[in-house]
């Protein structure tokens, strides 16, 4: 099957195969046209239709080393109004903390948050990561100019040291977290089995391009009792060969809300999970629960 990509209107690009039935599409073409032409900023800019200022999601942290599961700590997801260079803007947190229980096998403090304005543009990202031996605190500082995003990052590590990098592209580039926060807005409707949705993103010391991969939908019980119909999402990486590795696994709540209820992580020591088991302030209705 021939292949094709098509912009999403936020500096992304999707990936699709072809046939007579999505022909119908073709009147996107134009918008395509005209999207190719917009600054960086504007690219970059979505509505936000899926969370409000005070959502906050509680997550059970698993670990998995050789075929042993335990209770690895806890993890939550905030969202928050806040102001930013004078600008209306949101703060999204995600802090996961391990167990003293679970330190024996990895230990995990990390912290990272974004901020976004009110039209989804990223500005600013930090993450705070003590995981094994390893400690680092990564940032990055986007800005927009002549058409182009720039974004100015700095590692710095445990002994001091600092790796300063800048880089520009005509596409949008986003940080883990405001890639997330955007892509809860996106409408699923048009997704297709093995659509690919491809984004550059800031990690600390380069971008690199990535890739999420719709995979469809699955009922998924949470810790909370309740099942959500989900849809899933997984970002990927490729070697030289471009082979893929699963790095990690989304599974979204189907509907307005696109919470994120599970999480299955791929890491180089292991594999960790994250179940949803509690939300408060979310924006809408949770219509994807099927099962109490």
């Amino acid at each position: 099957m021939r292949k094709r990509r098509k912009n999403n209107g936020n500096g992304t690009t999707r990936t699709e195969g072809t046939n007579p039935r999505r022909q119908r599409r073709a009147a996107w073409l134009a918008l395509l046209l005209c999207l190719f032409a917009l600054p960086c900023r504007a690219q970059c800019e979505a509505v936000n239709s899926a969370f409000q200022s005070g959502e906050q999601v509680m997550y059970n942290l698993y670990f998995n080393k050789s075929f042993i599961w335990v209770k690895a700590g806890l993890a939550s997801l905030t969202t928050n109004a806040t102001r930013y260079h004078g600008q209306d803007a949101f703060r999204i947190s995600l802090t996961a903390v391990g167990s003293k229980r679970a330190d024996y096998f990895f230990k995990m403090r990390d912290t990272l948050s974004c901020v976004v304005n009110d039209k989804m543009v990223p500005q600013y990202f930090r993450k705070g990561a003590e995981e094994g031996k390893r400690y680092t605190v990564d940032e990055a500082w986007f800005r927009y100019r002549d058409d182009s995003c720039f974004v100015k990052q700095k590692r710095t590590f445990r002994n001091g040291d600092v790796v300063d990098t800048e880089n520009s592209d005509s596409r949008c580039m986003y940080d883990m977290l405001s890639i997330l926060a955007q892509a809860r807005s996106y409408n699923p409707a048009n997704y297709r089995e093995g659509d690919k949705i491809l984004f550059p993103m800031a990690t600390g010391r380069k971008v690199e391009e990535q890739t999420l991969i719709y995979r469809g939908k699955e009922n998924m019980k949470a810790d909370n009792g309740l099942t959500y119909r989900c849809l899933i999402f997984s970002l990927v990486e490729y070697d030289d060969k471009q082979k893929e590795k699963e790095v990690i696994t989304f599974y979204i709540s189907d509907d307005e809300n696109h919470l994120p209820v599970r999480l299955n992580l791929y890491l180089n020591i292991g594999s960790a999970q994250a179940f949803l088991y509690g939300v408060r302030g979310n924006r809408h209705p949770l219509t994807s629960v099927t099962k109490r």
